[in-house]
């Protein structure tokens, strides 16, 4: 099976000529719209052991230029291929995958979880430090069950706008997903790949890029794309439990249970059960119970009522009485980063509350920053560019956006009052189960994740229209938003979406 570079390649084009008055000389436009060069692709073949079984796999790396209806070339999208060798077995599946943002390059997958090689940094939430780091071969790989494809969006990565062409045009939820799935269907052009069992899936906005491109593949008419299943990893779908805007409840309901597991985590629980799960389920009825009906009550919720809450509203979360008074029951995510352990001098992560901060000083009400971010992102930045530029050799002279790379993102994604208000793609899952009856998902969640806590998912997935036919399958993790940077959970969620794809 070769890879037809031919694809996204041909003779640069041209904007449509001006008119003679407007034109001076064809110099000048040629001055004004300089020839887009062919793509650049690096094709380079490697062999390790993935999940116990040796293979020997195609790696290719570079760009596919997604054009307009006269085939002139918009936007370059680089992926990251990895096939393996041998003769096409039609019954193999392929997998697509990227991270969220959105902004966000697909390294964090590529070069943490799922790629052939991945950068080793600390599993016990510590600082990844200085390099150099280590990049090693990654057993946990999916490679031994799938042919993987990691895709950066355009504005990512070294995936960019072209010519005179706004990115823009690709900033925006439903943009972004029909960009992607253009993606998809010119990679199984290229690769002869049409009737393979196909997965899709994505990581944070991932999970909502994901959910977009399920619309676009298999709800675009009479050109669908089926897909056997979507993995979402840390999901966010409804935004609604994401926002922390007054009047709106659902947010605090949905975050107590992950506050719970994190004063767990870090001891601040009386009587603290012997367990994390056990703790998450008080947690969980708890906020569903008495404190969703104390919140709804509002003003009416009466003093004996408001007395009767605060016990174990402190209990569940960590902070005092007092704190929790004075907050009138609703404590941000923000105020809990740096409530919890003010009385040690600490701050907690937000992508990941295991890890710990030391802020400018004490009094603040906010973290100055997130621990478990700056605990990683130059490890992964550095092992991705080694990773494209040396082994690969796909070393483009521009620089790899790893994430932050887009602006004014288009959210609405209309509906019956404008997709106005809070979005919500759960509802593309939904009608995708329904109308596809071999699609899977699996939604894969950390206990220690407040980008994205693990109740909102479940809330977000347990909602009229979703079928709730044992299709959806949940899987928890000892970690945060990014559980594969803990040692034990990369390879735990690498058996789980192992076995996810095997039982297609």
């Amino acid at each position: 099976m070769k890879f037809r570079i031919a694809l996204a390649m041909g003779a640069a084009l041209f904007a449509v000529p001006l008119t003679a008055q407007d034109k001076p000389d064809a110099k000048a436009e040629k001055a004004e719209a300089p020839a887009i060069p062919p793509p650049v692709v690096s094709v380079t073949r490697h062999s390790g052991t993935f999940g116990g079984t040796r293979i020997n796999y195609r790696a290719i790396a570079g760009e596919t230029y997604l054009k307009d209806k006269d085939g002139k070339p918009l936007a370059a999208i680089t992926s990251y291929s990895y096939i393996k060798e041998g003769p096409v077995d039609p019954k193999r599946p392929v997998t697509f995958l990227w991270n969220g943002g959105p902004g966000s390059g697909s390294l964090w997958l590529h070069m943490g979880a799922f790629g052939p090689r991945r950068v080793v940094i600390p599993s016990d939430a510590k600082d990844d430090g200085a390099p150099p780091y280590p990049i090693v071969d990654n057993p946990d790989s999916l490679l031994d069950v799938t042919d993987i494809v990691f895709i950066d969006p355009v504005g990512t990565g070294f995936s960019r706008a072209l010519g005179k062409t706004d990115p823009k045009d690709y900033w925006g939820v439903t943009k972004d997903a029909k960009s992607m799935a253009d993606f998809i269907r010119l990679w199984l052009n290229a690769n002869g790949r049409w009737n393979a069992p196909k997965f899709i899936g994505g990581e944070s906005y991932g999970t909502t890029r994901s959910a977009a491109v399920i619309n676009e593949l298999e709800g675009a008419g009479f050109t669908d794309v089926s897909v056997n299943g979507i993995i979402l990893i840390s999901s966010i779908l409804d935004f609604s439990v994401a926002a922390d805007t007054p009047g709106n409840e659902l947010g605090y309901v949905t975050n107590l249970p992950s506050m719970a597991a994190t004063a767990w985590y870090h001891n601040k629980v009386a009587n603290r059960p012997a367990t994390v799960e056990e703790f998450v389920a008080e947690a969980k009825a708890f906020a569903i119970g008495p404190y969703a009906s104390a919140l709804l009550k509002g003003n009416a919720l009466t003093a004996e009522e408001r007395q009767q809450v605060l016990p174990q509203l402190s209990r569940y979360t960590g902070v005092s009485q007092d704190y929790l008074a004075r907050a009138d029951l609703r404590l941000s995510p923000g105020r809990f980063y740096k409530e919890l352990l003010r009385d040690r001098g600490q701050t907690i992560g937000r992508l990941d509350t295991r890890y710990l901060g030391k802020d400018y000083d004490d009094a603040g009400e906010e973290p100055d920053n997130d621990p478990s971010f700056y605990a990683i992102d130059g490890a992964y930045t550095a092992a991705m560019n080694q990773h494209s530029r040396e082994v690969l050799k796909y070393s483009p002279d521009i620089t790899y956006t790893s994430i932050g790379g887009v602006r004014d993102w288009d959210w609405k994604i209309g509906g019956p009052r404008g997709g106005e208000g809070y979005l919500n793609v759960a509802p593309y899952i939904g009608r995708a189960l329904r109308e596809n009856s071999g699609l899977r998902v699996f939604v894969g969640q950390g206990y220690y994740d407040f980008a994205t806590p693990f109740f909102g998912a479940e809330y977000s997935l347990n909602r009229t229209g979703i079928p709730n036919d044992g299709r959806i399958t949940w899987h928890w993790y000892h970690a945060g938003h990014m559980m594969y940077v803990r040692d034990e959970d990369l390879r735990k969620l690498s058996n789980d979406i192992r076995a996810f794809i095997r039982a297609r």
